[in-house]
């Protein structure tokens, strides 16, 4: 297969497995989120699409852009306050954060809490000790992928060119994942 057919294939397993969370069945309920399973999915380095390109404003103001974290790898996660998955997994995301070395940094995405209030109380509350993007309206979530971004938790690494190397969907399923 060329790298082309496998990922579209890739893409297809990530839709197929969507399905169930996006039907009565298996959807949100008055949860507000769809959670996915915590499957990992890992492209070669030929298979990689272009890079990110994602620009916001942090919880506390200031400009972030992920251009210029280039030459990094870059470990993205999309999160909300409201999130219970996102709750749970958030100290393994802190300890592997403080653990990381040279050369690794951590993004948070912040999406659909009501106010930057409830983000930061998140943010103190685990101490979470990496920047994070407030996206209330899921604008950020544009620079991504739709398959892998559908819905927090997930969890983006990125290589150190920009490009997706793998992806968490749903909760990591602990620490040692990254």
């Amino acid at each position: 297969w060329g790298a082309e057919a496998v990922r579209r294939a890739l893409a297809v397993l990530v839709l197929l497995a969507a399905l169930p969370a996006c039907s009565s069945v298996g959807g949100t309920g008055d949860r507000g989120y769809i959670s996915g399973d915590g499957q990992i999915s890992q492209l070669a380095p030929g298979e990689r699409d272009e890079p990110i390109e994602l620009t916001g404003t942090d919880l506390d103001g200031r400009a972030v852009d992920l251009g210029r974290l280039r030459g990094q790898v870059v470990v993205v996660n999309l999160w909300g306050s409201w999130c219970p998955p996102c709750r749970a997994e958030m100290p393994d995301l802190v300890e592997v954060a403080e653990d990381a070395g040279p050369g690794v940094t951590f993004l948070g995405i912040n999406v659909r809490d009501r106010s930057v209030e409830d983000a930061q109380g998140f943010v103190r509350v685990y101490d979470v000790p990496f920047a994070t993007v407030w996206d209330p309206d899921g604008e950020a979530l544009l620079a991504f992928p739709v398959a892998l971004v559908r819905s927090p938790p997930s969890t983006l690494v990125l290589d150190r060119r920009g490009r997706i190397a793998a992806a968490v969907i749903g909760p990591l399923p602990s620490a040692l994942t990254l």
